[in-house]
């Protein structure tokens, strides 16, 4: 249960964005400062005349550790309260730290706006004097957001990436999504701060059983929770209504209620399972997902679609039931063998392309599946691919409209899959479907000529295949699309990608 604290020099607006993030996440929020003159009964200026800095720090420091001590907050600290060692090691140890960075001008204008709370207030030579003393303290923080421009809102939305924490109220139930490292340990603690209930059933592939099936059940036994584990079969061909039902033999062999709950671990095709089977049983159940692949953690794990496939087609059966808790935990990644890897940023890339294409400039590159050593940077380029995915689920929950573009790449990559017997990869198929799209888009006038090369051109640098295979034409592939769940009237719905951040829900009679 880590706390988000918000950091940065006095006028950045860490109260501000506290607020609206604690509404967004569903979260209480905390400003320290207020404590700190709650307790004392002066306003700070007057703590500082009375006490000097020392007395005020004394304070600062003490209702940190009482912070520490609660659940879960959203926390704006004070401008200088972890210049102290002890400070910052203590928030470090006890949350996320966010940054705020803000250009000097602005600084003045906000701080000159609220007078009588603010210290410096009219004294720019003081802040811009504390600004460079500060300067090198600020930037050893690596979560790093520039407050200078934008709104509160906007800013609040780049926190929740920055943080890898996000809460969708617009499907069946309210999910909280988290992404970041050494998640597993505090399932536990999450699923009771949930509520979820007092029983659990684990579903593992046999991937993920070895390496996570007792981690995950140590976390959720500390926390109280009886669990029962059962273990699939790994690989897509696993993804059949018989495996459904094997699932459901182990809800009823645990015993589990309504107000129990399930938890998957592994990639998209044990999400969608549990997902689906957490969704009929007894008419809906709580689930979590813990996502352990690189693809899942971008895309499938969130926004509550979960099925099983037929032998016609893919994901033909099943229903919208988002899970109540999704945790991206790259840690997992380590272990991914490189053609996992490879899939994962498939679906990165397909982002990019929907609504961030500046995600291409911080793709881990090299066609060996390698990502990067350092932890943090996969955890924000993680946090930023599945942010996309976020977004388009919270305005569109049950695929309307906006979240269909999420389908780039699929119409065809699904089709791709199917006569490929599932040798090619969802990752893989889906490459070669956004290539394909592209030259789709192409044909109906709605690209320029040499689109569908630079859309090819990040997925082959990270390794991806990115032409039909060898005896597969797009017309050959029209019997399956059209079999596709994506379609009105006959018509299939493409997602066509036509431009950089420029991807256009279109009908095309095949």
């Amino acid at each position: 249960m880590r706390h988000l604290f918000l950091y940065g020099p006095p006028g950045s607006g860490k109260s501000t964005i506290g607020r609206l993030l604690a509404v967004r996440l569903g979260l209480p929020f905390t400003d320290l400062d207020a404590v700190i003159v709650e307790t004392a009964g002066h306003q700070i200026p007057q703590i500082f005349a009375e006490e000097g800095e020392s007395g005020f720090r004394a304070r600062e420091k003490q209702a940190l550790v009482d912070m520490a001590a609660r659940p879960r907050h959203i926390v704006a600290l004070g401008g200088g309260a972890l210049l102290n060692p002890e400070c910052r090691a203590l928030a470090e140890a006890n949350g996320e730290v966010l940054c705020l960075a803000c250009t000097l001008e602005a600084l003045c204008h906000r701080i000159d706006n609220a007078p009588g709370s603010r210290p410096l207030a009219g004294n720019h030579a003081a802040l811009e004097k504390l600004m460079a003393s500060r300067a090198s303290h600020y930037a050893s923080f690596p979560r790093r957001l520039d407050v200078s421009s934008g709104t509160p809102e906007t800013l609040a939305e780049a926190a929740e990436t920055l943080f890898g924490a996000w809460r969708i109220d617009s499907g069946d139930v309210p999910s909280l999504v988290f992404a970041g490292r050494n998640l597993i340990s505090g399932l536990g603690g999450e699923a009771a701060s949930l509520g979820l209930g007092k029983r659990a059933v684990v579903v593992c592939d046999a991937n993920t059983n070895p390496l996570y099936g007792d981690r995950v059940e140590a976390s959720l036994r500390a926390a109280g929770v009886e669990t029962f584990r059962t273990v699939i079969a790994a690989g897509e061909s696993t993804k059949t209504l018989a495996t459904v039902q094997s699932i459901w033999g182990a809800f009823l062999r645990a015993g589990l209620a309504r107000d129990d709950f399930a938890v998957a671990v592994g990639g998209g095709v044990t999400g969608d399972l549990t997902g689906f089977a957490a969704a009929t049983w007894m008419r809906g159940i709580r689930w979590v997902n813990v996502s352990t692949t690189l693809l899942s953690m971008v895309d499938a794990s969130t926004g509550g679609k979960t099925g099983c496939d037929l032998p016609e087609a893919k994901n033909l059966v099943g229903a919208f039931h988002s899970p109540s808790l999704v945790l991206a935990d790259v840690d997992t990644l380590a272990t991914l063998p490189a053609r996992e890897v490879r899939c994962g940023l498939a679906e990165a890339i397909k982002h990019a392309f929907i609504a961030d294409p500046e995600l291409l400039d911080i793709l881990p590159t090299g066609t060996t599946g390698i990502l990067p050593v350092e932890s943090r940077a996969l955890a924000a380029f993680v946090a930023r691919a599945l942010a996309v995915k976020v977004h388009c689920v919270r305005e569109d929950p049950l695929e309307k409209n906006i979240r269909g573009k999420l389908n780039l790449g699929h119409t065809v990559g699904h089709a791709v899959e199917i006569v490929s017997n599932f040798m090619i990869q969802h990752g893989e198929a889906v490459a070669i479907g956004t290539v394909e799209e592209a030259r789709l888009a192409v044909r109906l006038g709605l690209a320029s000529a040499d689109w569908p090369e630079r859309v090819a051109a990040p997925f082959a640098r990270v390794g991806l295949p990115t032409t039909l295979p060898e005896g597969c034409t797009f017309e050959s592939l029209v019997p399956i699309m059209k079999r596709d769940k994506k379609k009105k009237g006959g018509v299939v719905r493409f997602a066509l990608p036509c431009a950089p951040g420029d991807v256009r829900l279109t009908p095309v009679d095949l």
